[in-house]
């Protein structure tokens, strides 16, 4: 099968009554064009090719993340935008994702079975183009413990309970820190450089740990 799928910066695109099948399809055909997201729900498909604004906010919480781990001295391994699947329900690529619990069994893997594997402990999702509250249902089918999520204006953390998401104040992957002062780092986005930006969290980080 031949598919050319033609997005423009920020444009998204919902389609309805798609097979499990087909999603699979395309996430094959597509695995050349990177740039493309694909969010499978229940039928429903979500594709989107994220905007600039969008992958500065993704690069920079992904730093942010891996910051505080190097800080704290927590192992930490990152796995970007893998996509992880609940078999025939749903499928999802997380702005950025992260193991902390099960480094060891996940550790030199080139794919992510979550019929075998254990789910990432975190995942990041910026609002800027698109909601993630089709997403947090994804993410809850797979158990995925936390989320962050930020929309260009808020930033908030969901904890997964009885398998729904529940908004609160404290990190599950790092609770003795106030990760909700990320936020004042967020806002200067575009008012500072990205580099100088790590600089002052990262000094933010030797003050409050």
């Amino acid at each position: 099968m031949t598919t050319k799928v033609f997005i423009q910066p920020e444009e998204i695109i919902h389609l309805s009554g798609i097979s499990w099948q087909t999603y699979e399809s395309l996430l094959n055909e597509l695995s050349k064009n990177r740039r493309l997201r694909l969010t499978y729900n229940r039928g429903n498909l979500e594709i989107m090719a994220p905007s600039p604004e969008h992958e500065r906010y993704k690069t920079l919480m992904g730093r942010f993340v891996e910051t505080i781990a190097e800080e704290l001295e927590i192992r930490i391994e990152p796995f970007g935008s893998t996509t992880y699947k609940y078999p025939q329900l749903s499928g999802a690529e997380p702005d950025e994702s992260f193991y902390l619990k099960n480094i060891d069994i996940i550790r030199g893997k080139k794919r992510i079975d979550l019929q075998q594997d254990p789910p990432p402990d975190l995942v990041v999702e910026i609002d800027i183009t698109s909601s993630s509250e089709n997403r947090l249902q994804i993410y809850s089918d797979i158990g995925i413990a936390e989320v962050w999520c930020y929309n260009g204006e808020d930033f908030s953390i969901y904890i997964l309970q009885n398998r729904e998401y529940v908004k609160t104040e404290r990190s599950l992957a790092f609770p003795n820190l106030a990760i909700l002062e990320i936020a004042r780092f967020l806002d200067k986005v575009g008012e500072k450089d990205y580099l100088e930006l790590v600089k002052e969290f990262r000094q933010w980080l030797r003050n409050h740990k």
